[in-house]
């Protein structure tokens, strides 16, 4: 029965129905992957200039944030598979524009789309896996989740470095070689919402009346978690989603290596976050976050000093993997302190304030790199993670989320 539980293993205690709900959006998560290091690393090699990318970032950013409440909202009311059946429907039409042409506008339209249909999958995807599983269960789904998308996604990130050898045996450019994969991982991600509405279909959902976060229980530790989440997202925005482009103007190095990069990057995170829920067994939930968010932020600041392409590239790596091995304990604590009834809101608003301020600074990194400052970007970034990390072991050391 895809209700029940596994007998044991990796993830033991995650429902199989979670287990193939995760399995299957892998399709969806490789084809964003390469779209996203496509936006970063593809566009400027074909000429579209470094403030024109960081444009379209934060337009995906800002459309996202216009559409995550009401989409909230609304899967807190008529459901959460609804909405992420809808919002997986996204990604192929933002592929197949970037296959097609490279003019601006219909690049912003694509950023457009991605950015709505993000908002479908951020505002659905933690409150759908938290309803599905409980206990130690919610927190392996969690991390299973975790590493399966970043695997797949970085599996997207890789797919330009064999794009050199497809091109000389096919006799293309690399250019064509890009286009060609935009359509087949556009017709890739359209088996997300076709095997997601199967999988679904007899699931069913406790649906409220679409209100919001009331006073009392949800609305303070939400408020409190959300404000140190968009500091977070002041400082990421700075260089993360740039990070191609910054290897790009510093280094030279372009998508064919950048992509692998940010590959490798994403697997050993994925991986890593396993001991992630060890952490948390032996240190505390909020410990275990503040552990590894802190030890990250030391690697990101050196990447500011890496003398060439080969040592940032190992401080990014290190980096990205202790950062984001606290976000499968962050995603099961935010869950365990919201009612069940409210968390695809609670979901919403957690992730509009941290790409609100993540996309505003985007912006202004990306015009920072445009103008040679390479490691400015990162000493604004470290600065606004420290108060972050300290601020939340301040006020959430003594807090344990429910079941």
């Amino acid at each position: 029965m895809l209700s029940g539980r596994s007998s044991g293993g990796a993830f033991g205690l995650v429902p199989i129905k979670v287990k193939w709900l995760v399995l299957l959006m892998s399709f969806s998560s490789l084809a964003t992957g390469y779209y996203w290091v496509a936006t970063s690393a593809y566009l400027p090699e074909i000429g579209v200039p470094g403030g024109s990318v960081g444009l379209l970032l934060s337009v995906n950013g800002i459309v996202f944030i216009l559409a995550a409440v009401p989409l909230g909202m609304l899967a807190d009311r008529v459901g959460r598979k609804r909405i992420l059946i809808l919002g997986t429907l996204g990604m192929p039409p933002a592929l197949l524009i970037y296959a097609l042409t490279s003019d601006l506008p219909f690049l912003v339209l694509a950023s457009v789309i991605a950015g709505a249909a993000e908002g479908a999958f951020l505002t659905t995807w933690n409150a759908l896996i938290a309803d599905m599983a409980s206990g130690e269960g919610r927190k392996e789904a969690f991390t299973m989740s975790f590493i399966v998308m970043a695997v797949t996604s970085g599996a997207g990130f890789a797919l330009p470095y064999a794009f050199p050898t497809i091109a000389s045996l096919g006799g293309l450019t690399t250019n064509q070689v890009h286009e060609v994969f935009f359509v087949i991982l556009a017709l890739v991600s359209l088996i997300t919402p076709a095997s997601l509405a199967r999988l679904l279909r007899d699931h069913s959902e406790i649906v409220g009346e679409g209100l919001s976060l009331k006073k009392g229980r949800n609305l303070r530790p939400m408020l409190k978690f959300s404000a140190l989440n968009s500091l977070i997202g002041l400082g990421a925005g700075f260089i993360i989603p740039l990070i191609p482009l910054w290897l790009l103007n510093r280094f030279g190095i372009a998508d064919t290596y950048s992509g692998p990069l940010l590959a490798l990057a994403s697997l050993t995170m994925g991986f890593a976050s396993i001991a992630s829920t060890r952490l948390a067994r032996r240190f505390g939930t909020v410990r275990a976050i503040v552990l590894c968010q802190g030890s990250s932020t030391v690697f990101m600041l050196a990447l500011a000093f890496a003398p060439d392409p080969v040592t940032a590239g190992g401080l990014y790596v290190v980096r990205t993997m202790l950062m984001n091995m606290s976000s499968p304990l962050s995603d099961a604590f935010l869950m365990g302190i919201i009612t069940k009834e409210e968390r695809g809101l609670a979901s919403a608003i957690n992730s509009i304030v941290w790409r609100l301020p993540h996309s505003v600074t985007t912006v202004i990194g990306g015009v920072l790199l445009g103008m040679g400052l390479y490691s400015e970007p990162f000493y604004l970034a470290a600065l606004f993670y420290v108060a972050s990390v300290g601020l939340f072991y301040a006020l959430f050391r003594n807090v344990e989320p429910s079941e």
